[in-house]
């Protein structure tokens, strides 16, 4: 009996751990693999490095893509680079894209504090790390770099599968737009920063007709005084400037001439200001300019434009948005009436800061396409604007075909403005917007995620003056 008793313990005992086994195995079979190597598995995707960041996980990566996506069977390929902020994949994601470089330190963009999601950021084709090799310069144009972002997002749809926005601003909101018009059905939404609308390349007065009411007439003044006054130096100035490029290594190459840089680093002087600073930072301008040294006129102009820019060094980074500008996009040339006869060159076209091996030939139908088709398709589209930012002088607006899409404008706003700024009722209609497009309406309209010094500090870096 006392046999019989030992036995059918021992036999409870061995189902119980066989049970407990078998049902741990079960559970390891089920778990989702993890979301490194879920992004790995993509063809074409390769790991950079992953950065450790409290509440996420951040990868900076590779993405192989056809050089021209119209012939995607060639072997011409590159890497391009991305990140990929990771929060959880039952939450919405925002792909953002500055149109320029990618950084590769863990940040987010507004749209993704909304929604509390992850966000994928994508460098522009043919910025450094993400140029072919060798380049073949027609494929940077608009429909290829749409094409990059739509390659993407099917890649990683499959393990995002809640709703996507694209957003980025100045010429990332450029992009996320003509990414919307090449690919509607991919995003639920589209929120665009202070995108410039070039649809006529060679009419530009209403830059003119903003630069005459912007602000307030003294600061206006202020402002004028300084760019005359550096004009009028030119002489001295240009002689600190060729002290300050020798210093620095620097070369004239692409420009032509010191000369030429130094007048376009000082014809950006006012609109640069514009763009960057309030009506506040007026007060920081010399008041006197006839009167100011050489060096608070030095110090002012480069404080704001930044000598450094029309460098061979400084235009080397930005080769490939002056090509664009160059062939698809249009730049702003802006008369500066107060300068008189003191200008030798004007507002330089792209094409002075290109290379000249490599070809360029603007395509005058491109933007007007896009203008057209946001003016009578856009849908899911929101735009933010800063009433005192140049760039805002000519802007994307909506037509009678738009559904649920919207402008807005940040009062005295500038080159940064975002939702956050905008007037109370405004900021809220636009943050309902998001929240609806990104399947998150009955939410609290308020953001998401709570704020981190961080990931939400606005950028130290800026674009240099006259590129947006």
């Amino acid at each position: 009996m006392r046999k019989a008793l030992r036995w059918l313990l021992s036999l409870v005992v061995l189902i119980g751990t066989m049970t407990a086994t078998g049902a741990a195995a079960g559970a390891a079979t089920a778990a989702e693999p993890d979301i490194k190597d879920r992004i790995l598995a993509i063809p074409g995707m390769s790991l950079i490095e992953e950065k450790p960041y409290s509440g996420y996980r951040y990868f900076v990566l590779n993405f192989a893509q056809p050089v021209d996506h119209a012939n995607p069977y060639s072997r011409a390929t590159f890497q391009q680079r991305i990140t990929v902020l990771h929060k959880d994949v039952d939450r919405p994601t925002v792909m953002y894209t500055s149109g320029y470089d990618v950084s590769t330190t863990p940040s987010r963009t507004e749209p993704t504090k909304i929604v509390d999601g992850n966000q994928v950021s994508v460098e522009y084709r043919f910025f450094p790390q993400s140029r072919p090799q060798p380049a073949d310069w027609a494929k940077d144009d608009i429909w290829q770099a749409a094409s990059d972002q739509h390659a993407i997002f099917q890649a990683l749809k499959p393990i995002y599968t809640k709703n996507w926005l694209t957003t980025g601003a100045s010429k990332g909101g450029m992009t996320a737009t003509y990414y919307k018009r090449f690919y509607p059905r991919d995003m639920d939404g589209v929120v665009s920063y202070v995108a410039p609308n070039d649809v006529v390349n060679n009419e530009d007065s209403a830059y003119d007709r903003f630069f005459r009411t912007v602000g307030t007439k003294e600061c206006r003044d202020k402002l004028e005084g300084v760019q005359r006054e550096a004009l009028v130096r030119r002489d001295s100035l240009e002689k600190k400037y060729q002290e300050y490029a020798t210093a620095n290594g620097y070369t004239f190459t692409t420009v032509g001439t010191l000369d030429k840089a130094y007048e376009a680093v000082v014809l950006d002087y006012v609109w640069g200001f514009w763009q960057y600073h309030l009506l506040a930072d007026c007060s920081t301008i010399p008041a006197d300019a006839a009167h100011a040294t050489d060096q608070a006129i030095w110090d002012s102009v480069d404080t704001i434009s930044g000598f450094s820019f029309y460098t061979d060094q400084g235009l080397a980074p930005y080769t490939a948005y002056y090509y664009q500008a160059g062939t698809q996009l249009g730049s702003p040339t802006i008369k500066q009436p107060w300068l008189g006869k003191l200008s030798r060159y004007g507002y330089q076209p792209p094409r002075n800061f290109v290379p000249r091996n490599i070809p360029m030939r603007f395509q005058p139908w491109a933007m007007r396409d896009v203008d057209t088709w946001v003016k009578h398709h856009a849908d899911h589209m929101l735009y933010v604007y800063g009433q005192n930012d140049p760039w805002g002088a000519e802007r994307f607006s909506l037509g009678a075909g738009a559904r649920d899409s919207y402008v807005y404008t940040v009062a005295g706003g500038n080159h940064g403005s975002k939702v956050a700024l905008l007037a109370p009722d405004a900021k809220t209609a636009a943050t309902a917007s998001i929240l609806r497009w990104a399947g998150l309406s009955g939410a609290p309209v308020k953001p998401q995620a709570s704020y981190d010094a961080k990931l939400d500090a606005a950028s130290a870096e800026r674009e240099p003056t006259l590129r947006p």
